[in-house]
């Protein structure tokens, strides 16, 4: 109970004790505070959730949605089985994160762990084109291709299968408890668990080699962090997908606030248009139409909304541009004898200028999208120039820094290095090590005897790391730092990397 509410209580309670004696008096303050409590309820802020039960509906839109759902489930499911051969020493799985390895496997692109910037890049690239997206179309990402509509819209479609739709769907769940709800209730919802374990199990697939993974899941012998992500990701779908849904997209996901400052009054997205629609109202057949609207307020365009939503109120944060109530209205003003379009994709603007009857234009090459273009430009090219021009060979130099230096009894002074070098060629390769930049300089490399430049042997696809020491005599050195380069040579085909560090001495 609120302070008000518990304020007036109190008022109203020392109100009656003064105004009635004795019983009556009683009766006045369980009234009052029957009258407060009824108050603070009235004031709550909270409200609760409305079930929404969308009507099914035929159309353009309609059979796009199926199309794009069926394509991205495809995809989902069946990427993790697709083949690409790498050579005998990799992994044969054409998209696989190999945590493990620590790679990551795009069909004919390897990603390597300091080559993640890849990754930012491919997240700034899809960032960009999902501006681009929006600041041209609206909102399509969320009503066509966000994983939540797709898996909504499947659980839905299996709810209608099971329950019929939304007269009987609303009738069930009124209806008072009977074997046959709860039959029809456990139907569906065993359907959605499936639907769910196969999603979070698809997903586990990226993971690791699809064909062993499932041969082990089978048999009980996969790892427990496999049947647990699957547990947690059956968990979550059935719950976002099933129960959840359009709470989803209004109070968890963050982009229906920020797609607001994307779009403008040129871009494409689900309209009604008013100029044409109002007033609107009922209308009998034979009935003339002029002086009113097209409009004839049935609420199609609201029963079929899976986010519950009114679009003739205007654009709204909840709306996912998913084009139904379009298909709707275009049912409706077929069966009345009005041209289509009563709701459509249009631009604020072009509403404008059709109220007051003037030509329409689409202005696609604005200034925001061309700047979202250009960074999908510069980016995609940035990251393509160093997809094509990246070395297979990589070299890094770790000096020593405790010790700095170790003076030898002839006078020599020897630093110690940990040299590692990658191979990212899918054979084992052989490489010669130089250090440049000292004069009468020795190289020893620790496990190893060598005459002259030590050649190391890196396996197919590794990294492999040697400790490395350089000595050199004391009357060679100019200051108590010089720098020297470390060059790593493919004895193959003759590839170098260099690696820039430096040699410590004491003080001349």
């Amino acid at each position: 109970m609120d302070r008000l509410a518990t304020a007036d209580l109190e008022h109203g309670a020392a109100q009656a004790r003064s105004d009635q004696p004795g019983a009556e008096a009683a009766h006045g303050v369980a009234r009052v505070e029957a009258e407060a409590v009824n108050k603070t309820e009235t004031r709550s802020l909270y409200k609760s959730r409305v079930k929404i039960f969308p009507k099914r509906t035929r159309g353009t839109f309609r059979r796009l949605k199926w199309i794009i759902m069926a394509l991205t489930l495809g995809v989902y499911y069946v990427a993790p089985w697709l083949r690409w051969d790498r050579g005998p020493n990799a992994p044969d799985q054409a998209i696989l994160i190999d945590i493990p390895a620590r790679r990551f496997y795009f069909f004919f692109i390897e990603i390597w762990p300091q080559e993640v910037y890849y990754l930012t890049g491919i997240l700034i690239l899809s960032a960009l084109v999902l501006f681009l997206a929006t600041s041209l179309f609206g909102r399509v990402w969320c009503g066509y291709t966000c994983p939540q509509t797709v898996w909504t819209d499947l659980f839905i479609a299996v709810e209608r299968m099971i329950e019929g739709d939304r007269g009987a769907r609303m009738r069930l769940d009124k209806s008072p408890g009977s074997a046959r709800k709860l039959g029809l209730r456990l139907v569906k919802h065993s359907l959605w668990i499936v639907i769910a374990v196969l999603t979070g199990g698809a997903w586990v697939f990226y993971f690791a080699d699809a064909p062993t993974l499932l041969r082990e899941l089978a048999t009980l012998q996969a790892p427990f962090v496999a049947y647990a992500a699957i547990g947690v990701l059956t968990f979550t779908t059935y719950m976002l997908g099933g129960l959840a849904r359009e709470q989803v997209c209004t109070y968890m996901c963050p982009w229906p606030r920020i797609q607001a400052a994307m779009t403008d009054v040129d871009s494409l997205i689900v309209t009604y248009r008013s100029y044409r629609g109002e007033p609107r109202g009922p209308h009998r057949r034979n009935e003339p139409w002029e002086g009113r609207g097209d409009c004839i307020d049935c609420n199609n365009c609201v029963v079929v909304c899976p986010m519950g939503i009114d679009i003739r109120d205007g654009s709204q944060l909840e709306c996912i541009n998913c084009g139904l109530c379009i298909d709707a209205c275009d049912e409706i003003m077929d069966k009345i004898g009005r041209p289509r379009g009563l709701i459509a994709y249009d631009t604020l603007a072009n509403t404008e200028r059709r109220a007051q009857g003037q030509d329409v234009r689409y202005t696609l090459l604005r200034a925001r999208p061309l700047l979202y273009a250009g960074l999908i430009a510069v980016v995609g090219l940035i990251m393509l120039f160093g997809l094509t021009t990246r070395a297979a060979l990589d070299l890094n130099v770790l000096r020593d820094r405790n010790p700095l230096y170790v003076e030898l009894s002839d006078g020599s002074v020897r630093n110690g290095y940990t040299v590692k070098i990658i191979n990212k060629r899918h054979e084992t390769r052989a490489f010669r090590l130089e250090v440049d930049g000292l004069v009468g300089h020795g190289i020893d490399v620790v496990g190893m005897n060598f005459e002259g430049d030590p050649v190391l042997e890196v396996g197919a696809d590794k990294l492999a790391s040697y400790r490395v020491f350089v000595t050199a005599p004391r009357d060679t050195f100019k200051g108590s730092s010089t720098p020297v380069h470390f060059t790593v040579t493919d004895t193959l085909d003759g590839s170098t990397i260099t690696y820039d560090s430096v040699f410590r001495a004491p003080e001349p």
